[in-house]
């Protein structure tokens, strides 16, 4: 046993990684990998369910990978909601700080993501369902004073029985809607698949990887499915954007699950602007008085007027309240879109409507050192503090059940 190693842990390598695990979790399986670190799934042998644990890819290399790092074990610790990724455990092999190197996040493992369902015919029970609870999660997000910004299929994991959670984006973004431009993200296709993995095993579906980057827009090369499903004003940063930036994303995940393609399917941010445009009509003077980039207001004023699509027509298989819900989301005018707390309210949901699982942060997030520009061994001491102080919350288990399995 090496001394710089705490007792109960044992070592073992898991795709080529060293892993070094407490000797409650056993059977690692290597789940999959990316930019920011490896996922593996084991069995928690004190309750004998499976979890996913992160192992984080060199934590400590660079001021902004430990800040990274930092703010992700805090929005994963702050989460507690069953639509929400929150952390079961998180611990370190290290015996002190002096030989502190890695740490590991422990989550619920969920068998897999509404991305790689996609292709599957959803009926309308099964959107309502899993459209209801992404608007749940959010509604908890927000509440917490936390705007996703990436959110997508391949962050909403889901089980067998079509529940399903909201991951942690990559660019959770905290403060209703400041744009950070410090950290711009290195975009490695594979980041996103990572996210997918972490999927928790709870009765519902579920957001994933908080905090890994701040601010990824034109810094994002090759990363294209991101765009598809990000609101325009954030592509863009045309105009001032809220919380509802998230409720737009919903729409477009939304109408993919009812017509089996993507909405908008941008070649580059440009086309993706045409594309939006062509079914929300070019938006008149009202509109463009609030946007703030001079560029932007100049290109709007420079299209021909054309109007918006008839949602019928786009959704012919949709149910008037349905495509009544996609309209009032996918809403170019932020001022105008609704909020979580409203859509979920919405007519369409009614068959799944329990304003008592509708629940809020009971305290907004707060980074304490997100302005604080640290260096390595003291984003270490800060890291390695709230690892010791972990003391693990029992989640709450769904309430439902839905009966629907995803066959």
């Amino acid at each position: 046993m090496s001394l710089t190693r705490k007792k109960g842990f044992y070592k073992q390598e898991v795709n080529k990684t060293a892993w070094e695990l407490p000797k409650t979790y056993v059977s690692p399986t290597h789940v999959g990998s990316g930019a920011y670190g490896a996922v593996c799934s084991a069995i928690d042998k004190r309750s004998g369910e499976k979890v996913a644990i992160k192992k984080l890819s060199r934590p400590f290399q660079s001021e902004i990978f430990a800040k990274r790092a930092y703010r992700e074990l805090l929005l994963l610790k702050h989460m507690q909601h069953e639509n929400v990724i929150g952390l079961l455990d998180v611990f370190t092999p290290a015996s002190s700080l002096r030989n502190f190197h890695d740490f590991y996040l422990v989550m619920p493992f969920m068998q897999t993501d509404l991305q790689k369902i996609m292709g599957m015919e959803f009926s309308e029970d099964k959107i309502q369902y899993l459209v209801y609870q992404m608007l749940k999660g959010l509604k908890y997000i927000h509440s917490a004073g936390v705007v996703h910004r990436d959110l997508k299929p391949g962050n909403l994991a889901v089980n067998e029985d079509c529940e399903l959670k909201v991951s942690g984006p990559q660019q959770a973004q905290s403060g209703g809607g400041r744009l950070s431009t410090t950290e711009p993200l290195q975009a490695a296709p594979e980041a996103s698949s990572l996210s997918k993995l972490l999927l928790p095993m709870s009765p519902e579906p579920q957001i994933l990887d908080f905090g890994l980057a701040r601010h990824a827009d034109a810094e994002m090369t090759g990363y294209v499915v991101t765009r598809w499903y990000r609101a325009p004003e954030v592509i863009l940063s045309w105009m001032h954007y809220n919380q509802t930036v998230d409720i737009w994303s919903v729409g477009c995940i939304m109408a993919e699950m009812l017509t089996g393609k993507t909405l908008f399917k941008g070649k580059d941010y440009l086309d993706q602007l045409t594309q939006i445009l062509k079914v929300t009509g070019v938006p008149g003077a009202e509109f463009v008085q609030k946007l703030n980039d001079k560029a932007a207001k100049a290109y709007i004023q420079s299209l021909p007027q054309s109007p918006k699509k008839d949602f019928t027509q786009l959704f012919p298989k949709a149910s008037p309240q349905a495509t009544d819900l996609l309209e009032k989301i996918l809403e170019l005018d932020v001022d105008k879109r609704l909020t979580a707390s409203q859509a979920l309210t919405h007519p369409f949901f009614e068959p799944f409507w329990d304003p008592e699982e509708e629940t809020e942060a009971q305290q907004p997030f707060v980074d304490p050192l997100e302005h604080q520009k640290l260096t390595v061994d003291e984003w270490k001491q800060h890291i390695y503090k709230e690892i010791v102080n972990f003391s693990p919350v029992a989640r709450k288990d769904s309430r439902r059940r839905s009966g629907m399995k995803l066959q």
